[in-house]
């Protein structure tokens, strides 16, 4: 697949009236309001961009914002301003506002707390990512979009010589993900996938046990992942008015064109399979990355995905798996069983002993794993103790970061997979080198998905 191409005239056509806020060039803030041992000069600062400030893409932004050597320029969304996002698990963003309008206030607010003025305007915000991604004063990006906005803005920005921290799941299908890796590769910018785990220090050990042989021969990995945490609207759903605060045909984009209704955008965007491949590839591209991280896999994947019972609705808006059963197996006879369960344990077994952790607490056979030390001689991991300063001190080294685009291009393939062989009803064979299927046409047409004009990679 062809990376997207950039005309620049294009992108600047209409700037103006994508871009809403103070025109011209940030106000510098000053290395002393940024305060830190590590503060650094604003002609040596990384300077941001966020594509996508709901509650996640808020949360990644204000992680970017406090740190010591960025400075965060540019803010934008297709959503102005909602308070209609409703809860995210256990944390509760109902009544919040997102959108472009309150990030760019929690910038400049951010800001004008810092440098002790009494207003700060040096944050713009904008409808249209082309926009932001045509400023030539923006180092780097945070993508925090529905999936089916994660391809173009990132080969996008790759095109332009960005550096781009993009959320999970990387892609709505594999063959954007090949892309996206091709033109990372291609521009020389650093990637970072917002596969957090791979920054935790839990995971890392129990990795670590793993590849050293603490629990013998790795023989099978137990993933479970949440169910949907949404109530579905009624079968006999109707369209409704688009709102005022949303620009619904660009949050569209290379989706088909669907009536609006507000359970189809927003959070709930998660249960539409046109723009999202469901809890599989949400809460799976997790588990399975710290799955293919214990098996030392990261580069390649499965040669075999079958169904296990996947379920999904007949009809209505939600067309995502409601229960998810898979199983993958992997050229070194390892097997991965990816199956719904609630607040399920995430299990590694061994011809040795085992390891499984759930929530947070780790039990292991032998018990003496939890206190075994890793030798100096031994497989030690990349250390990250925090994903988005890992992001950073990567653009400013150039070293590889702890999730660059291919391990999260190759973590959420098996994800697609799994999907792919739930909805086909059998056993698939795949070539993880060529990234197809062996001798099925059906499955193969599936690695991609139809984009609405005039959007295309």
């Amino acid at each position: 697949m062809k990376d997207v191409r950039i005309d620049r005239r294009s992108f600047l056509k209409g700037a103006a009236t994508a871009a809403v806020g103070v025109m011209g060039l940030p106000c510098i803030v000053p290395s002393s309001a940024l305060g830190g041992a590590g503060s650094v000069a604003p002609s040596d600062r990384i300077t941001m961009g966020s594509i996508g400030v709901g509650g996640m893409g808020t949360n990644n932004m204000r992680a970017f914002l406090t740190q010591p050597d960025v400075q965060v320029v540019a803010v934008c969304d297709v959503v102005e301003a909602s308070n209609e996002y409703g809860h995210w698990y256990k944390k509760g963003w109902q009544g919040e506002w997102f959108g472009r309008e309150p990030a760019r206030k929690i910038v400049d607010a951010h800001y004008a707390d810092k440098t002790g003025v009494g207003q700060y305007k040096g944050c713009r915000a904008y409808v249209d990512f082309r926009a932001l991604l045509a400023r030539d004063d923006i180092d780097a990006v945070c993508i925090t979009t529905p999936d089916h906005w994660h391809a173009i803005p990132a080969i996008a920005a790759a095109s332009l010589g960005k550096h781009i921290y993009c959320e999970k799941p990387l892609t709505l299908a594999i063959a954007e993900g090949r892309a996206i890796v091709e033109a990372v590769h291609r521009h020389g910018v650093i990637f970072q996938t917002g596969t957090q785990r791979r920054s935790d220090q839990q995971s890392r050990f129990i990795c670590e046990l793993i590849r050293n042989g603490r629990i013998g021969t790795l023989k099978k990995a137990i993933t479970t992942i949440g169910a949907n945490n949404k109530q579905a609207p009624p079968r006999d759903w109707r369209p409704m008015p688009v709102p005022e605060w949303l620009d619904y045909d660009m949050w569209l984009g290379p989706a088909p064109w669907a009536p609006y209704h507000k359970d189809r955008c927003l959070y709930t965007f998660r249960f539409g399979f046109d723009y999202s491949g469901g809890q599989t590839t949400n809460l799976g591209a997790h588990a399975i990355d710290i799955v293919q991280w214990a098996n030392g896999t990261d580069h390649t994947g499965p040669v075999e995905v079958e169904d296990l019972g996947g379920e999904f609705p007949e009809d209505g808006l939600f067309t995502t798996a409601t229960k998810v059963h898979f199983r993958a197996k992997y050229a070194n006879g390892v097997e991965l069983i990816c199956r719904t369960e609630q607040d399920g344990p995430r299990r590694f077994e061994g011809t040795d002993g085992w390891i499984q952790i759930q929530g947070n607490k780790l039990t292991c056979h032998p018990e003496s794993l939890k206190t075994s030390v890793i030798g100096p001689n031994e497989i030690h991991l990349y250390e990250s103790n925090d994903h988005h300063r890992n992001f950073l001190d990567c653009i400013r080294s150039h070293r590889e970061t702890a999730a660059p685009a291919e391990i999260g291009h190759r973590s959420v393939t098996i994800c697609h997979l799994g999907n792919i062989a739930m909805t086909l009803k059998r056993k698939l064979r795949w070539d993880p080198e060529q990234e197809h299927f062996v001798n099925d046409d059906e499955a193969n047409r599936m690695l991609a998905r139809a984009m609405r004009s005039p959007w295309h990679l």
